[in-house]
């Protein structure tokens, strides 16, 4: 196969991603609502595009998830929504600028480290059956600890204020989130990761 077909097929292979990433971003099973901040499932083919296209698409479909998340925060706003949208910004134009990073940066970064991950495992040979769970645990970790712990470096008094709690009650109520909803989201995401993947792989 010579590089222009190779390109070709990867550049048809990322945009099937991203239709998937898109399509999950826009029906309940890829953001599901809860009271205060919303549960995503979106980041799973996310993972999957890194591990079976490399970091770089990993890191696009990242993007793509990080701005239908933005869209999803100014379409349908929650009480966190501030720190996704820069259109709910309550803080200016720096509010504007990190809520860019939350939404959107921090999900990039989900693509490039499970991709980098995946080919560190791979070079110091771990089965596949290990390698994909791992990466799909981690990547999903990789956004829940970004996205939170961005939120509480960032935006700790306007998280305070949106709780109706002190300052110095937000990192609690960060690490309940986490323990919540990051680590079953990771959960899941290792089981589902380690499952399509091994079918993915190969057919890649």
């Amino acid at each position: 196969m010579n590089t222009r077909t190779k390109d070709t097929r990867w550049l048809a292979s990322v945009a099937l991603m991203m239709a998937v990433v898109i399509l999950l971003a826009n029906t309940p099973l890829g953001m599901i609502q809860l009271p205060v901040i919303k549960a995503t499932t979106v980041h799973i083919p996310v993972i999957l595009g890194a591990v079976l296209l490399g970091p770089l698409a990993g890191s696009i479909l990242g993007g793509t998830f990080g701005i239908c998340s933005m869209i999803s925060n100014t379409m349908a706003p929650t009480l966190l929504s501030f720190a996704f949208s820069p259109f709910m910004s309550m803080t200016g134009i720096l509010g504007m600028l990190k809520a860019v990073w939350i939404s959107v940066g921090c999900r990039i970064l989900i693509g490039t480290a499970s991709g980098w991950l995946w080919i560190f495992l791979k070079k110091i040979r771990v089965a596949p059956v290990i390698a994909l769970p791992v990466t799909g645990f981690f990547g999903a970790m990789v956004n829940t600890g970004l996205v939170m712990g961005s939120i509480y470096k960032l935006f700790a008094q306007e998280y305070a204020q949106a709780q109706n709690v002190a300052v110095d009650a937000v990192w609690g109520l960060i690490m309940a989130t986490v323990t919540a909803s990051g680590i079953p989201e990771a959960v899941v995401s290792a089981v589902l990761v380690g499952f399509i993947g091994k079918v993915l792989l190969k057919y890649a």
